[in-house]
Order: C-alpha cells, then sequence, then structure tokens
C-alpha cells in the first residue's frame, strides 16, 4: 500500500515494516503503517470499539473522531509520527500510534529518543494478542527510529493494557501520576521480552496446527459428483476414518436440488451452510482457488489444506499465484497447508481425521509425522503401516508455502499424544529458528530428520526459500548440536522412530545381545562394534532354544547392571522333520513381552529372519497402561543386579574381551517428566482408550537385519547424550571477559568499513587482522615481506633465528607440499640460499609475494574458522590443516555463541581427533589452550557480526600452548537477523 503524494516525501513507505503474524488463538493477522488512504477504515474501526475502549484511549468520552482527529492519525512522516494498524480482511481490528517527544513532553525530533505510546483494539478482538504483536513491531520501530524509550500513561482501570506492557519483558518504571499510571519502558531487547516473545510465537504457531489437525468441520471444495477424483477421495477417506466432526461437501457445479453426498450435506457455495465450517479442504484446479480461498474467508474459515497443483513447481509464474494464494489466505486470518499438498491425518480418538489422500487412515500411535512430499508421506505411512506402526499425526504440507517444518516441531513440542517426532525436509526456509525449535523439542521428545536435496545444489521445485551456501555436512553438524536425530533413508528414520517411540531411552552404549543364531549373534556384535557402540558377548542359546529360554535370558539381561540394552537375534525353529517352523513368532513375542513386563528402564530391539508372525505379534500392545516416563537414566544409578546363568542352553560366542573400550560410568542426568495423557487415552477417566499401533510401552520394535537394528539404538545412544549433557548447558568462561577489549573492537570495526567503499565490505591487512584478533585476546605471530633478499636478511634480524621463509600468493597459501615453505632456516646463508630455491622453483619475488615469520615451537598444525550465513547464522569449524582433511571432509561444526562443552566437543568430533591426545606415542597437544582460542573467536564474531569471516591456519598446538601463525579476516555490513526482530510469518 503506497502513500499519497501528501505523505513526507523524504520519506518514503516502509515496506519492510509490513508483516503477517500469527495470533495467540491461532488466527493470523496483518500489521502494516497507518496511511492517508485509510481514513475510512478507521472510522469505520472507531465505530465498532466499545465506549468503555474509547475511555480508556482518550481518559474521556469520546463517542466519534473528528475530521481533524481522523487527518492526524492517518498523516504520518514515518520517523517521528508513526501508526501501525492489524487488519483481517482489509479491515482494521486495531492500532497503534507512537509520536515522538522531548523531556517536557512536547513532540519533538531527532536526536529526542522517547515517544509517546497508545494502543486501541477492537473489543471482539481482546484477547487474542493483538496488542502484544503490535507492542513488539512498534517497538522494532521505533528502534529503527533512534527511539529509545516509550512513555504511556494509562488509567488504573484499564488492566489489559497494563498487563500488555508489564508482560513484554522489556525494562520498565512506573509512576502514580495525576491520577493516570505513567509507564516507561526501555526498548532495548532483554533475554526477558526475547523469551516472552518466543513463548508467544510457540503458543501461537502451535495453536494454528492444532486448529487445522483437530476441526469441529470439514468442508470438501471441489467433491465430484461422481465416484473417483481428488475430492471425492478425500471425502470417502473423512468418512471412513470416523471422523468425529461435522462434513460437508461442496461444489459450484451441483444441481441445485441435489441435499445429500456420500450421506453427507452437499452444497453449492460455503455461504449455503448454516453452520461454522473450520477446515476447508480445496481441491480444484488452481485458476479456480482464487473464488474458493474467498468464499471460505468471508464465511469465517479457519484453515485450509490445498491440494491443488500448478503453482510454484510450475516455474516463475506458479510461484507468484502461490505467493498470492498465501497473501489472500492471510489476508482472512487462514492458515495453508500446501499448495500441492497430500493432506493431513489425526488419529486422536476424539478427532479421527483422514484429509488426504491416504486410502487407509494409519492406526493410532505417539509417532508424529511430517513430510514435504506426497510420494514420500505415501512410502512413510506404507512402511509404518507394513511394521504395525501408529502415527498421532501427519502433515504432507507439498509446497508449504505456508504451514512448514518449524510450524510441525512447534504443534509436537506441547501435543501431547506425540513422543517422537519424524520429518521429511527438502528445504530449510528458516534455518537459525529450525535449530533453535528442534534442539527445544528434543530435550524433551526426539526429532528425527531426513533431509532430501542435500547434493542438488538447487532447492526441490516449489520451494521458494533463502539460498543457503553452507554444505550439507555443516548442516548435519548443526543439527547433530540441536540434538536433531539425522538419518539418511527414510527407512532408517522409520527403523529409529519405532524404537524411539517405543522403548526406553538407553543409559550408556553397552549392549547385551542374545539370541538362537550363533553367526546372526557375531553380525549383531560386529554392527555394533561399527557405530561405535559397546557389545557384550554374545550369549548363544543354541537352535534348541524354547520361547522360554529367551524370556529367561532376556529378563536376565535385563536385570544385569553391566548392559544398558538388549539386542534379541532369532531365527525359526527348526523341527524334528528337519523344516523350519515360521509360525511360532507369537508364541516367541508372547514370551518376550513378558520378560519386559515388570517395566525395565533398558530398551529391546529384535532381529530376526524369516519368523511369521514375530514382527506383527511384537508390535501388539502388552499391556494398556499409561506410556512410561521417558527417562534418561544412567547406568551408575541402577541397581547392580548379580547376574546368573542362564536356565536356557546358553555360550558366549564372542571373545571374553570386548573390542571396544569398558564403559564408565555415565554422569547424573534428570528424568523427564512424564508425557501428559492426552483425550483417549488409559489414564484418562473419562475417555474410552482406542487401540493403538506398535508405538507404546511393552511394543519391541523387530528388524530383518541386525544392522538396522544396531542403526536405531545407535542413534537412541547418542541422543540420549545429548540429553544427558543438554539437561546441564555449557558456559562461556568469565576468565574471557577480563581480556576482551570489545569497545576497542567495535570502533576498529567502525573505522575500517568506513574506508571501505564497497558495500560488500574489505578484507583486512595482515596488521589490521592482528590488531582486531588481538582485542580478543588473539595473538597472532608477525610476519615481514621480503621482497629481496636483503629485505628477507633484515626481517629476520628483526625476528631473530630461526624463521620461517614462506609464500603468501594465493595459489601458494597453505601449500608446503608445493614447495612454497621453506621452515627452520638458522642463519643468514641459510635464508639467503632457501629464498634462490623458492623463487627458482615458483616463481619472481613479486608473484609469490614472500614474508618470513619467527618459527613457532612444533605441534599439530590445525585450521580454526568462523564464517556467517546469512540464513543459518555463525559458524564455528576446526579440523587438522593439511590436504588429507580437507579432502575427507574432516571438519567440526558448532552454531556461535559456542559454550565451553561446544568447544571441548569440537574438537574431539573431528575423526582426525586422536592426533590432538597422544595417537601412536606422541605428546598430547594443549587442547585446553585450543578451547579456549575456540571460545575467543565465538566471541568476537558474536560480539561483533560486521565480521563476517574469520580464518586462523595454521594454528600450530604444541604440548604447551599454541601459536597462531596466519589470520585473514573479512568485514562487511552484518545480515539482518530475522530471528531477533519481532513475530512474523515467513512470505517466500
Amino acid at each position: 500500500m503506497e502513500p499519497t503524494p501528501e505523505q513526507s516525501p523524504h520519506h518514503a513507505y516502509p515496506d519492510h515494516w509490513e508483516a503477517d503474524v500469527v495470533l495467540r488463538d491461532g488466527g493470523t493477522a496483518r500489521i502494516r503503517p497507518i496511511t492517508t488512504d485509510d481514513a475510512e477504515r478507521l472510522v469505520s474501526f472507531y465505530e465498532q470499539v466499545s465506549d468503555e475502549s474509547k475511555y480508556y484511549r482518550f481518559f474521556a468520552p469520546y463517542p466519534r473522531l473528528s475530521d481533524r482527529d481522523v487527518h492526524r492519525f492517518t498523516h504520518h512522516d514515518y520517523v517521528d509520527r508513526v501508526g501501525l494498524a492489524v487488519t483481517i480482511g482489509g479491515e482494521f481490528i486495531g492500532t497503534v500510534r507512537y509520536d515522538r517527544i522531548n523531556d517536557q513532553g512536547r513532540p519533538a525530533s531527532a536526536p529526542a529518543d522517547e515517544a509517546e505510546v497508545a494502543f486501541l483494539v477492537q473489543d471482539a478482538h481482546q484477547g487474542r494478542g493483538v496488542a502484544s504483536a503490535l507492542l513488539e513491531h512498534i517497538a522494532a520501530v521505533a528502534r529503527e527510529r533512534g527511539i529509545r524509550r516509550f512513555a504511556a500513561e494509562v488509567l488504573p482501570a484499564n488492566n489489559k493494557m497494563i498487563k500488555v506492557f508489564r508482560d513484554g519483558g522489556y525494562t520498565q518504571r512506573r509512576s502514580f501520576e495525576d491520577g493516570s499510571v505513567h509507564l516507561t519502558l526501555d526498548l532495548e531487547p532483554t533475554e526477558k521480552s526475547l523469551a516472552v516473545q518466543r513463548g508467544r510465537e510457540q503458543r501461537a504457531e502451535a495453536r494454528s496446527v492444532q486448529r487445522l489437525l483437530a476441526p469441529g468441520s470439514v468442508a470438501v471444495i471441489g467433491t465430484g459428483r461422481t465416484p473417483g477424483g481428488v475430492g471425492r477421495t478425500v471425502l470417502r477417506n473423512l468418512l471412513a476414518s470416523g471422523y468425529t466432526g461435522r462434513t460437508y461437501a461442496v461444489n459450484r457445479a451441483f444441481d441445485e436440488g441435489l441435499a445429500t453426498l456420500d450421506g453427507v450435506p452437499a452444497h453449492r457455495s460455503l455461504g449455503e451452510i448454516d453452520e461454522q465450517v473450520d477446515l476447508a479442504v480445496i481441491a480444484v484446479p488452481a485458476h479456480r482457488v482464487p473464488e474458493a480461498v474467498a468464499d471460505c474467508g468471508e464465511h469465517g474459515v479457519q484453515g485450509l489444506v490445498v491440494l491443488s497443483a500448478g503453482y510454484a513447481e510450475r516455474g516463475a509464474e506458479g510461484r507468484e499465484l502461490q505467493r498470492e494464494l498465501v497473501r489472500q489466505a492471510r489476508s482472512y486470518g487462514m492458515r495453508i497447508i500446501g499448495p500441492n499438498a497430500f493432506g493431513i491425518i489425526n488419529t486422536a480418538e476424539s478427532v479421527r481425521l483422514n484429509a488426504s489422500l491416504a486410502p487407509e487412515s494409519p492406526a493410532r500411535g505417539r509417532i508424529g509425522l511430517f513430510t514435504q512430499s506426497g510420494a514420500i508421506g505415501i512410502a512413510l505411512l506404507s512402511g509404518l503401516h507394513r511394521r504395525g506402526a501408529g502415527l498421532s499425526s501427519f502433515i504432507s504440507a507439498g509446497n508449504r508455502a505456508d504451514v512448514s517444518g518449524n510450524d510441525f516441531l512447534q504443534y509436537s513440542f506441547e501435543d501431547p499424544d506425540t513422543d517422537v517426532a519424524l520429518l521429511y525436509l527438502e528445504s530449510l526456509g528458516n534455518p537459525r529458528k529450525f535449530n533453535r525449535l528442534a534442539r527445544r523439542t528434543a530435550a524433551v521428545k526426539p526429532v528425527v530428520v531426513v533431509k532430501g536435496a542435500r547434493h542438488s545444489g538447487s532447492t526441490p521445485p516449489g520451494h521458494a526459500v533463502p539460498v543457503s551456501r553452507i554444505p550439507d555436512a555443516t548442516v548435519s553438524a548443526l543439527m547433530r548440536q540441536a540434538g536433531v536425530i539425522r538419518v539418511d533413508t527414510v527407512t532408517e528414520m522409520v527403523d529409529a522412530g519405532l524404537l524411539l517411540a517405543g522403548q526406553p531411552l538407553p543409559a550408556g552404549p553397552r549392549v547385551a545381545i542374545l539370541g538362537n543364531s550363533e553367526s546372526l549373534g557375531l553380525l549383531t556384535y560386529d554392527a555394533c562394534l561399527a557405530e561405535g557402540l559397546r557389545p557384550r558377548p554374545p550369549i548363544d542359546l543354541t537352535t534348541a532354544a524354547s520361547p522360554q529360554d529367551f524370556r529367561d535370558a532376556l529378563a536376565e539381561a535385563l536385570a544385569d547392571g553391566t548392559c544398558d540394552a538388549v539386542i534379541v537375534t532369532a531365527i525359526p525353529w527348526v523341527g524334528e522333520n528337519g523344516e523350519a517352523e515360521t509360525g511360532d513368532g507369537q508364541v516367541l513375542a508372547a514370551a518376550l513381552h513378558k520378560a519386559v513386563a515388570g517395566g525395565s528402564a533398558k530398551p529391546v530391539a529384535v532381529v530376526h529372519v524369516e519368523i511369521g508372525g514375530l514382527a506383527e505379534a511384537l508390535a501388539a500392545a502388552s499391556s494398556t497402561a499409561a506410556p512410561r516416563p521417558r527417562t534418561v537414566t544412567p547406568a551408575a544409578d541402577r541397581t547392580q543386579a548379580a547376574t546368573t546363568p542362564s536356565t536356557g542352553p546358553a555360550r558366549s560366542t564372542a571373545p571374553a574381551t570386548p573390542t571396544a573400550p569398558e564403559a564408565g560410568p555415565a554422569p547424573q542426568a534428570p528424568t523427564t517428566p512424564p508425557v501428559r495423557p492426552g483425550p483417549g487415552s488409559p489414564a484418562d477417566p473419562k475417555a474410552t482408550p482406542a487401540p493403538e499401533a506398535a508405538t507404546g510401552p511393552g511394543r519391541i520394535p523387530a528388524y530383518p537385519a541386525a544392522e538396522r537394528a544396531v542403526r536405531a539404538l545407535a542413534e537412541a545412544v547418542k541422543y540420549a547424550q545429548w540429553r544427558r549433557q543438554a539437561a546441564v548447558p555449557g558456559k562461556i568462561p568469565e576468565f574471557l571477559d577480563d581480556t576482551i577489549d570489545e569497545p576497542g573492537a567495535a570502533a576498529l570495526i567502525e573505522a575500517q568499513l568506513a574506508t571501505a567503499p564497497d558495500p560488500r565490505g574489505r578484507p583486512l591487512t595482515h596488521d589490521e587482522a592482528r590488531e582486531l584478533l588481538g582485542r580478543y585476546g588473539i595473538a597472532v605471530r608477525p610476519t615481514l615481506p621480503a621482497p629481496d633478499p636483503g629485505a628477507a636478511v633484515a626481517a629476520a634480524g628483526r625476528l631473530g633465528y630461526p624463521v620461517a621463509l614462506k609464500t603468501t600468493a594465493p595459489h601458494l597459501r597453505h601449500r608446503a607440499d608445493l614447495g612454497g615453505v621453506r621452515l627452520d632456516i638458522a642463519d643468514e646463508e641459510a635464508l639467503r640460499r632457501a629464498y634462490g630455491e623458492l623463487t627458482d622453483l615458483l616463481g619472481k619475488p613479486a608473484e609469490l609475494l614472500p614474508v618470513v615469520q619467527a618459527m613457532a615451537p612444533r605441534g599439530v598444525d590445525t585450521v580454526v574458522r568462523a564464517s556467517i550465513d546469512a540464513a543459518a547464522g555463525a559458524v564455528l569449524s576446526f579440523g587438522l590443516a593439511g590436504a588429507p582433511s580437507e579432502l575427507l571432509g574432516d571438519t567440526a561444526h558448532r552454531l556461535v555463541p559456542a559454550t565451553d562443552r561446544d568447544a571441548a566437543e569440537l574438537i574431539r568430533s573431528i575423526r582426525a581427533a586422536p592426533v590432538l591426545f597422544g595417537w601412536r606415542g606422541s605428546a598430547p597437544v594443549d587442547t585446553a589452550a585450543l578451547e579456549e582460542l575456540l571460545l575467543r573467536l565465538s566471541r568476537l564474531v558474536d560480539d561483533h557480526p560486521e565480521v563476517v569471516s574469520v580464518a586462523l591456519e595454521p594454528v600450530v598446538v604444541a604440548p604447551h600452548g599454541l601459536t597462531v601463525l596466519g589470520a585473514s579476516v573479512r568485514l562487511a555490513p552484518p545480515p539482518a537477523r530475522s530471528d531477533l526482530g519481532p513475530r512474523r510469518l515467513p512470505n517466500y
């Protein structure tokens, strides 16, 4: 919406202030600046406000706005006078305005940094969080315009407005003057204000997804008059799932006399329906979708599932149609799943919704599933069904134009019916936010992710998202840091999901293996070692073992304090006639269920080969008890039980001492609170339990191969370890504060950027980089230019022998393998000889740019880097120097700011880490000094986002101390931080 020429020409309409937001009840609204075109909207809005609200706003009866009021409230310069409005359907539902004032409270201009602020919200929309959202946005606008404080006068009886200010999290002062409450808010964001903002965001976005998944009524728009077709299929699936709400069939082509279709009311438009419609499933051609959306918006529909194709997956024209679809839906306060979606499912007994193209509704379970691909969604639903697994909810988002994986995480975090969240993602619209939400969700329930389109180098068709240049290996490392279980295939995702949803988390990596096949036990043993687990010697029960033998051996292993998990391996029994007996799966499953019936805190998995009915029987619930608390219990805290020989035939088939080292006691970890029972849960005395699938207590996951079971268990072990560590967050050592000159570094950065004509910034010279890094306690060994042999000798005389002679030409930098470095030069003669050899071999000094540097103590050469990605944020990286590490991609990554724990994990997570700790008899290096360097660099890029890249190479880490031999730094205006501003929905 553009301003008219009547407005100040030197302050253009700030369209970047426009934002779509999710309100407290899950509906959406648009926030935008007020313009001169809004006079009629303002008058209409004011007429719908109650007299009481008007009194609270103006401190006196104020029945109507005068022409002068309307002019004043619609004419702004967007600097000293700003007004914002919240709109739904193009009409105002709330406004806020600030006027800059001086110390005497009179109108002023900059440099005055205080403003008077006032709100007004339509009574029908009070309680939806409108004023809270307006406060966030007007505060951000004010900070942008140099305003640091808001002043507000509020009547004591206006408790709602006082609460808005009080709960915002900003530093505030309050006084009582002349019969009103005088409030002053400091607008600088605080940890509390950011936490409040994110808490509101979480609740609102979770509620918006909950409204889509649990509607009270559904209309299928585009239901065909004859069987077949997308709309008719969805209607059939809705009815077959036993949906508990009201269902309507809508098609403008219906005959006027048609009253019902498939037993549900049939209508030609939503306007013919007398009752509220909460969710609309749109299955009409793309060119008719806008008409259907408008019909939904005008009749109060809360959300849309758009199955129609023909949008961004078809190119630029379709992408613009998709953006217009989102704008149209949000203007009415509706959220969208799709377009090009496969649909949604909610198996809760109180809902039983299958608004999808899936022909069979999955069983009720405790796995939540989100996918950006309809084809992958079909495969996952089919795979889970074959394994006897059930779901709590399912969303196939298609082009993901609005509702995304981030929204699903918000919902899963507080959904009491979901114990594990599985996500198939092809793009990350907001990686910073995804990492933040995933970390919070993973702290209470597992999050398993498969990332498609990892190596294509392009965004999948239909996904209009910001481009990130971060390699996939870095994305994986950052997910791990956030507690996300990232796997490579959808099969691995299902395998891990079944174990995590049905079994407790392991307290450590120690695994007991038992079964009736020596060979299968050894395969499982080897797989455990390959995955970094610590298996006990396998127990061979022999092929003569009965189900009772399995039960006894499993019960004994569960009581054994020297193991943290159990893998049972089973092959068919061989009968007296020599034929395999494959029909005893149910008998064996019953025996295993009885062994775990005591409520062991250890996970159990089964590897089986062609035992008929075993997987299905194991998937059956052994009890109707409520889910066990997901406790992360360290091995040291469990009661140590004495082990006794098994009652069945058994023998060890592995070396007495496993190849892997013994596990020490795990650190103390807190117990995660039990998940609250939801509707239909056995713990709810008012509800009748619904049939569930293989994702609850007593359900033992079965795998057709040892490698798959072990890989799923290994992921559970790593996740449990992350949970234990996340319970006690890392810290940033206080000693850093005493040795860091943050103001001095800021002054240097400001001065350097002021001299950069290129808005993309500039690289610092060697001396400039040394000075900046020195402000953060990072000492870089000086180098002196050596344009000729004489200069080299003079430089060595200043630095002191022994010295190194190095080329700094870009194509030779850090390439000792090409002969561009000469070390341990002891005197002038050797230096001149080395200089001559270098130039004879590689070229003229002007091409080589040689330098002289004093030798550093011998140690391990490493590389430390930090860079800022516009999408993901600042990333700290570490690896060993040299071609092998680069070739193998052996580099570890962590998000900034890094804690002491992050720094310690960073240097230990590369495959070549043993080199730092005394590999093959070498002296261990000073890893404490290396961790401190990582923390200092993290602080630098976190404190100064203008530092967009730093490379310290090489960093020689000796047994005592380290030396930074080379450093490159680039400064640039920092990229915008989408995660620190006021709440807003993304626009792709």
